[in-house]
């Protein structure tokens, strides 16, 4: 049997995404469900009628984008845990700016957005300086911005922005994503415009690192910096533009939150888990664009298809969080998984 490197790279993830499923199946047959009824209560769940799809395609949009602040950091060689933080950022600054700005739609919305994308940008430019000028490791910098970036938007919220409340008032239409249309066609779901936003900036991705001079300077760096900077390129720059523009996603995720599905900010007491999820999203995606995509559809389907399980099927939720960490174990084992099926080419020659 024989297997091209790409076709090895595909392979991965859906087996394992399938072990995942599989090991999930045996648990519930170990703890007395019925695995085919529990996830026929998850398909269900996630796509069973239209306001669920709706719900589903809703959750998806903010992986997209966390999904690809985590890819681009890798493809550039560079580990971006602080996701979350950037998400919690853009979603504060779309808020913010929405409250703060009385303009027509056509220029509150974009410059709500852009506020979004430059707070995360902002929060990604202070790892990608000191991994650049001092040689700090990047994710001891970006667990702590995590941290800070809560306490930080919590403490705005709670004595700036909303005048001592614990959320602030909602953004007004002139700043919103939502959609009375969309709503309407998904019985009034919380879908919104930014899964268009979503897949426009997964585009975005691929065409920086894939089409662009930029790209190749950035992809380079991180495949050997060494070798990029005999070659002449600016590794210090191309660190901290890759980490700006890792922000940059993150940031727009938090504004998918903050303009879209709940249309204000709040106090939080603890992390959104958005740019947790985002890592998983882009191991899965294999950090290219459309993979991303397709596992974000993936996690969309199992964290909204995983509320009806326990009505639907009796399963308890925290059932899909084991389903989940299995595809995740399997991907970070993804070396024993190409083992086999380079064994496997070889004896096929």
């Amino acid at each position: 049997m024989m297997f091209s490197n790409r076709l090895v790279n595909i392979l991965i993830p859906t087996i394992s995404v399938f072990l995942g499923l599989l090991v999930g199946a045996f648990i519930m047959l170990g703890f007395g469900y019925n695995p085919l009824t529990g996830y026929l209560s998850l398909w269900e769940g996630a796509f069973g009628d239209s306001y669920f799809f709706g719900e589903t395609l809703r959750q998806v949009t903010p992986y997209i984008l966390s999904g690809l602040a985590v890819a681009f950091a890798f493809r550039t060689g560079l580990f971006n845990i602080g996701v979350e933080g950037q998400v919690i950022m853009g979603w504060l600054a779309s808020v913010w700016v929405g409250l703060a700005i009385d303009a027509p739609m056509i220029i509150h919305l974009p410059l709500v957005i852009i506020a979004a994308a430059l707070a995360g940008a902002a929060w990604g430019f202070l790892p990608g300086l000191l991994k650049a000028k001092l040689g700090v490791h990047e994710v001891i910098v970006t667990i702590m911005m995590n941290y800070i970036a809560l306490y930080t938007s919590n403490a705005l919220v709670r004595n700036i922005i909303s005048d001592g409340q614990d959320r602030t008032d909602r953004i007004p239409e002139t700043a919103s994503l939502t959609s009375e249309w969309l709503a309407a066609l998904t019985q009034y779901s919380r879908l919104h415009y930014g899964l268009l936003i979503a897949l426009f900036a997964a585009a975005i991705m691929w065409f920086i690192l894939n089409q662009t001079t930029r790209g190749y300077e950035l992809r380079s760096v991180g495949f050997n910096q060494d070798a990029s900077r005999y070659a002449g390129m600016n590794v210090g720059r191309n660190i901290i533009l890759s980490m700006v523009i890792s922000g940059a996603f993150a940031g727009l995720a938090g504004a998918m939150e903050g303009i879209g599905t709940f249309g204000y900010q709040s106090v939080k007491g603890g992390f959104t888990n958005i740019g947790f999820d985002g890592i998983a999203v882009a191991l899965l995606g294999g950090n290219a664009a459309i993979g991303v995509v397709l596992a974000a559809l993936l996690f969309g389907t199992l964290k909204v298809g995983a509320l009806n399980m326990p009505t639907g099927a009796g399963v308890p939720t925290e059932l899909v969080d084991i389903v989940i960490a299995m595809i995740i174990f399997f991907v970070a084992s993804s070396y024993m998984i190409r083992w086999f099926l380079l064994k496997m080419k070889k004896e096929g020659k």
